[in-house]
């Protein structure tokens, strides 16, 4: 079930855009002071004094935050962009996103302009936001039904790799020093790149191809690659019969759902669920790791090693759940 072709996917396609969420989440942290020094060096040079304390902190909490505001953006746009565009041009296009943060943040410092990194760190998210949609569409629609969990556990593994690899570059052995910060945010580029480089040669998702596209012998070619069998006939039919049932399924709104009482207990199940992981502060632990060990009474020099035990842990458990 595992083909060369379809491991090849699963890893580019989570190289370059769940890797990227995940490096995104922790790359702030570690050159915050940094950063800091640099926005208040920015505003003495304009305005001829500094910059005050709520002020700095207020553009400090802009710059870290606004990133989940890209990924709204990018999460509310992604539907008409994979219906499009398909599956694997969606991720192809969105490098440029990728790209385009990339060298906006790591300019800044050289450009003299913290609104460079605000703006880079909002497309970043945009980006960030349309990859989680697209990949996890992609890689179960290329994928056996056997392995299909196992093949979308790879997305979850590659965020835990990335907020790990901001870490790691993040020490001051690599690029947590002050004058190498913004070699961080341009390390953004490689993933992309060797996304662009290899998803090109694999086939688009073949549930795209036959259901949009209209186009049965691409379909079965990509199936054909992906699952690395001639006989895919099985594969064909039971997409199509799967489209029948969507299609003569009555869809039903929101608030439909909410009044339905044999579904209230599952919707608030889910609700609740998914609401207490996004509200129980996980990723404002890896954007200010160092301040809160800090405040914890850690050693200065020893917080960014203690940094790197928490995403070392976080990615053996996803590579073991």
């Amino acid at each position: 079930n595992w083909s060369g072709s379809l491991i090849v996917a699963s890893l580019t396609g989570a190289f370059g855009s769940s890797f990227l969420y995940g490096y995104n989440l922790s790359v702030v942290n570690a050159p915050a002071a940094h950063i800091k020094k640099f926005y208040n060096e920015t505003w003495e040079r304009r305005y001829g004094f500094s910059v005050d304390e709520s002020r700095l902190t207020l553009l400090w909490s802009i710059t870290v935050s606004i990133f989940a505001i890209g990924g709204l953006v990018g999460a509310i746009i992604v539907t008409p962009i994979v219906k499009f565009f398909g599956r694997k041009r969606t991720l192809l296009l969105n490098n440029v996103f990728a790209v385009t943060a990339a060298l906006l943040m790591s300019l800044s410092l050289l450009a003299g302009s913290f609104e460079m990194l605000i703006l880079g760190r909002i497309i970043m998210g945009v980006d960030a936001g349309i990859s989680l949609s697209a990949l996890p569409m992609y890689l179960s629609e290329i994928s056996p039904k056997e392995i299909r969990g196992s093949l979308g556990q790879v997305t979850a593994i590659f965020i835990c790799l990335g907020v790990f690899t901001g870490q790691v570059l993040g020490l001051p052995e690599i690029f947590g020093q002050e004058p190498q910060w913004p070699y961080l945010f341009g390390a953004i580029i490689v993933p992309s790149l060797i996304q662009v480089v290899i998803l090109p040669f694999l086939p688009e998702s073949p549930r795209y191809l036959l259901l949009e596209k209209r186009n049965t012998s691409k379909a079965e070619k990509a199936f054909q690659t992906f699952l690395g069998k001639d006989d895919v006939s099985h594969e064909l039919e039971e997409v199509l019969a799967e489209s029948q049932v969507q299609r003569n399924t009555k869809l039903v709104s929101i608030l439909q759902l909410l009044r339905t009482r044999a579904a209230r207990w599952q919707v608030i199940t889910v609700v609740v669920t998914m609401g207490c992981y996004q509200l129980c502060g996980l990723n404002a632990i890896w954007y200010y790791t160092n301040n809160i060990f800090s405040e914890a009474g850690i050693n200065h020099e020893t917080i960014p090693y203690v940094t790197l035990s928490t995403g070392a842990v976080e990615t053996v458990a996803a590579v073991f759940s």
